[in-house]
């Protein structure tokens, strides 16, 4: 699917070759026109000033949205499990579930990293594709909502992938929350979050790979926690 290609390029950190590749990405979502015209409308007018920003603005752009604080992170099991060592398990099984269909990952992204898994789903077929992202689509939507609360520009890339599979029967609670949270704490914290010890969860493959099924065997993705909350992380107090 060519289009989850070029939305996961799109929530990519921007670089010049991307840039430069942008009006071939148009071009991408015209010749398979799996989303709406409005979509694909509003996608070409993101191209557009993505084309015409100085890329050091753009990367700064990113960074200030997505790289300083969890409630926007890409990073897609942040919201369900934080930094906890669930995180890292679900992680795992995550990479296996990429292994197993012949996707490697040679960079230093973690598996839940959201164009990372759009970019794996565009190497399935369009059914399973399909089915996988609406797994995901809880949190997306959660981003989505975020997003447009903020005016940001990136918000037409979640609403595009939520036309492909559809909202969330509870989107109109999503944004209800969305509109009265606060300031993101992980922000607010930052001096004391850096100075927590970060989790890895490659760093004990013994113990996490111990309950992963057998290969071949249908590997976990959960992406919606049982409570059906979506709070932002919590920081902890010192």
């Amino acid at each position: 699917m060519k289009t989850l290609k070029v939305l996961s390029a799109l929530l990519c950190y921007p670089h010049p070759e991307m840039q430069a590749a942008l009006g071939e990405m148009a071009e991408a979502l015209e010749e398979e026109r799996l989303l709406p015209e409005r979509e694909r409308q509003a996608l070409r007018t993101l191209m557009r000033q993505m084309a015409q920003t100085d890329v050091m603005e753009l990367q700064e752009r990113y960074i200030r949205l997505f790289d300083r604080g969890r409630v926007l992170s890409l990073h897609l099991f942040e919201h369900l499990h934080g930094e906890s060592r669930d995180r890292g398990q679900a992680m795992v099984d995550l990479l296996e579930v990429y292994r197993q269909h012949g996707f490697e990952l040679n960079a230093r992204e973690l598996p839940d990293y959201l164009p990372l898994f759009l970019e794996y789903l565009a190497q399935r077929p369009q059914e399973e594709a399909v089915e996988l992202l609406a797994d995901a689509m809880h949190i997306i939507a959660l981003l989505g909502a975020r997003l447009a609360e903020r005016d940001s520009d990136y918000h037409v890339v979640f609403e595009a992938l939520s036309t492909l599979v559809g909202e969330p029967v509870d989107i109109a609670d999503i944004r209800r929350q969305v509109a009265d949270e606060g300031p993101d704490q992980t922000v607010v914290n930052m001096d004391q979050i850096w100075e927590e010890e970060a989790v890895t969860f490659l760093g004990n493959q013994e113990g996490c790979g111990m309950n992963r099924p057998m290969p071949g065997a249908p590997q976990p993705m959960q992406w919606v926690p049982p409570s059906g909350s979506w709070q932002q992380p919590a920081v902890q107090s010192g």
